[in-house]
C-alpha cells in the first residue's frame, strides 16, 4: 500500500502559511508558524499530525492484537502528546507521550499491559518514530 499526502507553504517562515493534505481529500488543514511555535490554535501543524497519525496506528495495531488473541474490544481512545523542543542543530521532536484507554470485555489487566507494550512497540508509526529520544505510554483499561 501506498498512501500520500501533499503539503504547500507560501511565504516567508513567520509571515507564511500553508495546507496540509490527504491525497484521498478526506482533509485539508492550514498551517502556519504560529500554530507551530506558539500557542496559536487557529491553525494545525506538523506535530498535531504526526500525533494524530501515531495515535491511530497504536489503537488499530492495539485492537489487532486483541482481536488475534480473541478479544473484541468495545472501545479504544488514544491520544499522542508530540513535544517540539530543541538541540544544538535546531527543532526536534524531543518526546511522544501516548495515553490510552480502552474498554475490552473479559481481558485481564496484566494482559491489557502487556498488550499495549506491544502495540507501542510495533505499531508502524511506533516503529518510523524510534528515534525520538523520550517515547512514554500509560493505558487504563475500563471497565
Amino acid at each position: 500500500m501506498i498512501h500520500t499526502a501533499t503539503a504547500v507553504w507560501n511565504g516567508t517562515l513567520k509571515d507564511g502559511s500553508g495546507k496540509a493534505a490527504s491525497g484521498n481529500g478526506h482533509f485539508e488543514l492550514p498551517y502556519t508558524f504560529a500554530s507551530r511555535f506558539t500557542d496559536d490554535k487557529s491553525a494545525t501543524n506538523p506535530e498535531e499530525l504526526i500525533g494524530a497519525a501515531h495515535a491511530g496506528c497504536f489503537s488499530m495495531f492495539f485492537s489487532a492484537l486483541a482481536t488475534k488473541d480473541g478479544f473484541t474490544p468495545t472501545s479504544i481512545e488514544a491520544t499522542a502528546s508530540v513535544h517540539l523542543g530543541k538541540d544544538e542543530s535546531g527543532p526536534m521532536i524531543t518526546k511522544i507521550e501516548l495515553e490510552m484507554k480502552a474498554v475490552v470485555p473479559n481481558m485481564g489487566q496484566e494482559q491489557f499491559a502487556e498488550m499495549a507494550q506491544a502495540a507501542k512497540d510495533g505499531c508502524p508509526i511506533s516503529r518510523l518514530l524510534a528515534a525520538v529520544p523520550e517515547m512514554s505510554m500509560s493505558a487504563v483499561l475500563l471497565d
